[in-house]
């Protein structure tokens, strides 16, 4: 029986996800990368890809998008959440507010995780008997879902970067190894260690069974470090740390042409649809640019929730293409019946939809509305064209050091809070033009929806610093799991 290998290679610049569904009763492999959870990229800005007309070469991630189905241009409405911890909802396919996850990320010192009651992805894969190898990202990464004890989470092996101690010199550990976790030393840059551990699993796979493969990339989340090869090309950028980062970018194409070249040396290619998606917007003081959208990493502002992504399969039934329907990061979890989990009485507490066929067909989404998040009295909505934001800090449109004059750093309003801001996303992308004083009824409605999500939303997980974590760490010298 021939084996269907879906690729969802989740680019969150920072993170890298790739998985893969069955079709057509086929079991297929699921390769997820992620950075930090980029092929989730961890970090990575939305102006910062060649197809959306970045002065950064990106020829590997440019090829595939045209290939396949483009779910991040212009008028495309691919949506995030602001940071990496609550964007873990592609693995839950539930809103952060419904996880314990909206505010902010996990820290490396907090006792605290994504639930373990909660079934995510490769725990809903392995009833269908796939295979799992993964590195979800726990520290500073995209995929952060806790690191304070040893949790697999579904995965046969879990890798994950655990700190640095100087310049390119890092360490991991491997969470699910007997009888206890091993720590390794890699003295390199880590997408170099991330391809050289994803290039051992694709090539050493047996094809006729499934593999999901979770693969994030550290890069391209500061610390902003890559060798000077990358670098040299970009001297027409004058700031530094856009230069770093724009090696980092190129860097991470390249390990992602190369993950591709495995695929199709281990035969496993021509049946696998790959997925690349950021796990949220870029951050100007460490490299990355949404321009021209508002905003940046860590805001509700379109630029720190509207994600870069694309899929590339040839079992898409249109490609060359731009996906314009309404959907988020949660949606990613219900195509899991094309790996032939049908649904279950789990199914009615998620928040995505199945979009399958609003990708690869184009048909419209079940989708009408997006909660980006609620935290406090902060909050974030979209309902068709419209968005809603209340108690945000402001934030600007932060332009390339390469596309201004000069070499100016992004100036960041220390800001005043903005109360209430409605837009018309679809004629206003941009968020220019506050609309709230022109459509009252509409600011109304947006509230009573965000009203209720907040009856249905769990107590956030936060909790404040453990010290024994940070004993462990001064002991081993670098951070770790610290609770049994």
């Amino acid at each position: 029986m021939r084996s269907n290998h879906f690729l969802i290679l989740a680019l969150l610049f920072s993170s890298f996800s790739l998985f893969v569904l069955k079709v057509d009763g086929d079991p297929p492999h699921i390769l997820l990368i992620n950075r930090s959870f980029s092929l989730v990229l961890d970090d990575l800005g939305w102006s910062d890809v060649g197809f959306h007309a970045s002065t950064i070469n990106t020829p590997n991630m440019d090829k595939l998008a045209s290939e396949g189905v483009i779910v991040a241009l212009a008028k495309s409405i691919y949506y995030v959440q602001p940071i990496c911890s609550p964007t873990s909802a592609l693995l839950s396919g539930m809103y952060p507010i419904h996880t314990g996850l909206q505010s902010g990320v996990i820290r490396s010192t907090e006792p605290y995780g994504l639930a373990l009651d909660i079934t995510i992805l490769p725990q809903k894969l392995k009833e269908a008997t796939t295979l799992f190898y993964t590195r979800p990202p726990m520290y500073c990464h995209t995929w952060a879902i806790g690191m304070c004890r040893c949790e697999g989470y579904g995965f046969q092996a879990v890798y994950s970067r655990i700190g640095y101690i100087h310049q390119n010199i890092w360490i991991y550990i491997q969470i699910l190894a007997s009888p206890a976790p091993n720590t390794v030393k890699w003295m390199s840059i880590s997408s170099a260690f991330y391809l050289q551990q994803a290039q051992k699993v694709i090539l050493s796979h047996n094809a006729s069974t499934p593999l999901f493969l979770c693969l994030p990339f550290q890069s391209v989340h500061s610390p902003l470090q890559v060798p000077t090869e990358y670098t040299e090309k970009y001297e027409n950028i004058k700031d530094d740390d856009r230069k770093i980062y724009a090696g980092m970018v190129e860097n991470v194409d390249e390990a992602i042409g190369n993950i591709t070249e495995a695929m199709k040396t281990a035969g496993l290619w021509d049946n696998t649809l790959l997925i690349v998606t950021t796990d949220n917007g870029g951050a100007s003081d460490e490299g990355g640019y949404n321009w021209p959208l508002r905003g940046e990493k860590g805001s509700l502002w379109e630029g720190g929730v509207r994600g870069v992504g694309f899929v590339h399969g040839k079992m898409l039934q249109r490609t060359g293409v731009t996906c314009k329907e309404l959907f988020h990061v949660t949606d990613w979890y219900p195509i899991l019946h094309l790996a032939g989990i049908e649904e279950d009485s789990d199914s009615s507490a998620l928040d995505g939809f199945n979009i399958w066929r609003a990708i690869s067909e184009g048909v419209p989404s079940e989708r009408t509305e997006i909660l980006h998040n609620i935290d406090g009295n902060s909050a974030a909505i979209r309902v068709g064209d419209m968005k809603l934001l209340l108690n945000v800090k402001n934030q600007e449109w932060y332009e390339p050091p390469e596309l201004s004059s000069g070499a100016r750093k992004a100036k960041k309003k220390s800001g005043r809070k903005i109360r209430a801001a409605l837009y018309n996303i679809t004629a206003d992308p941009n968020e220019s033009q506050d609309l709230r004083r022109t459509y009252p009824d509409v600011v109304r409605t947006l509230r009573r929806r965000i009203r209720y999500y907040r009856r249905g939303e769990v107590p956030s997980g936060k909790q404040s610093s453990d010290p024994e974590a940070r004993k462990l760490a001064r002991k081993n010298g670098y951070w770790g799991p610290w609770i049994n």
